[in-house]
């Protein structure tokens, strides 16, 4: 699976495209939408600066509440340090926002493990009271720890997710975080975390009001969900989410052996690898306690060796 849509909404506001120069297209209220401002992802011109400056000129910044950051120019080789920069510095003409995201790029523009990133926590420091901030690509991405008091939805799509960020986000003060949602991907593309680096995470001490956890995307699959199977952070969500990945019979017979799991909401397993038998045995453990349960196979596809290897696949890699 690759990425082909961009993002319909963000802060439950409708996204919409800043026009290029030129164009004729009424513009919304400021606070009606979620900006999407982008560029041509191959030699951009104007650079995707320019394009925000006109942006800040032509809206009444100071109400805008989403900002969603597409393109920029030549992002296969170019981190948005410029991006990054200006947004920050544009931080007392933004005072309304709450909800940021970095990367809204599809495969035809970049593929999501092409994107180059860099430390992307100068957004959060910039500004103190956003609440949702989400970024896609891992190349280069950067995230040491820190705190911030505001951030309720913190969300890092990637095809391979660095283990230093993986560190970063379990060693970070976020006392007010509700969503979390990591896409960690394959070795392929990068990702080098081992179980061990999710525990700050699943012992949920620095997120005290966590409810919902997404551990999704990744070839441990099997070795997360048996984790998660134990985690004190569980007992405390309303959503826990293992989509994606490479989830097991064996994933899923650690995870039904664990503690409890009657208590949550949803139970995410798109994209798996489960048997019918393993399948049936989710349902019967937890639908009849009201669990909402999605085991849906999507394309989930597998290759086997002639020696009888079986290969199986995240469901977003390149």
């Amino acid at each position: 699976m690759t990425i082909g849509d961009h993002l319909e909404e963000l802060y439950g506001l409708p996204a919409f495209t800043f026009p290029g120069s030129g164009g004729t297209t009424e513009l919304p209220a400021p606070d009606a939408v979620a900006w999407r401002i982008a560029v041509e992802s191959y030699g951009a011109e104007p650079p995707w600066t320019e394009v925000f400056a006109r942006f800040c000129a032509a809206v009444d910044t100071t109400r805008v509440r989403a900002l969603i950051v597409g393109a920029w120019e030549d992002t296969y080789d170019c981190a948005p340090s410029d991006v990054i920069e200006a947004l920050v510095a544009a931080r007392d003409r933004l005072p309304a926002l709450r909800s940021l995201f970095l990367g809204d790029i599809v495969f035809e523009e970049c593929e999501i493990s092409w994107i180059t990133q860099t430390d992307v926590t100068p957004l959060l420091a910039g500004f103190p009271a956003l609440e949702e901030f989400g970024v896609r690509g891992g190349q280069g991405l950067e995230f040491p720890a820190l705190r911030h008091d505001a951030l309720r939805r913190l969300t890092v799509e990637t095809g391979g997710l660095p283990v230093s960020v993986v560190r970063g986000v379990g060693a970070s003060e976020l006392p007010a975080l509700e969503h979390l949602d990591l896409w960690l991907g394959t070795s392929w593309y990068g990702a080098d975390s081992e179980v061990a680096d999710l525990e700050p995470i699943l012992s949920g001490d620095r997120l005290p009001r966590l409810r919902h956890l997404a551990l999704r995307n990744s070839e441990i699959q099997d070795e997360v969900a048996a984790a998660v199977a134990s985690a004190p952070v569980v007992a405390r969500l309303d959503v826990l989410d293992l989509s994606m990945g490479t989830l097991s019979d064996d994933g899923a017979a650690a995870l039904l052996g664990g503690q409890p799991l009657t208590h949550l909401k949803k139970l995410d397993l798109h994209h798996n690898y489960l048997s019918e038998a393993l399948r049936q045995r989710v349902r019967e453990a937890l639908e009849p306690a009201g669990v909402e349960v999605d085991l849906g196979q999507d394309d989930a596809d597998r290759d086997e060796d002639e020696d009888g290897t079986v290969h199986r696949y995240v469901a977003v890699g390149e």
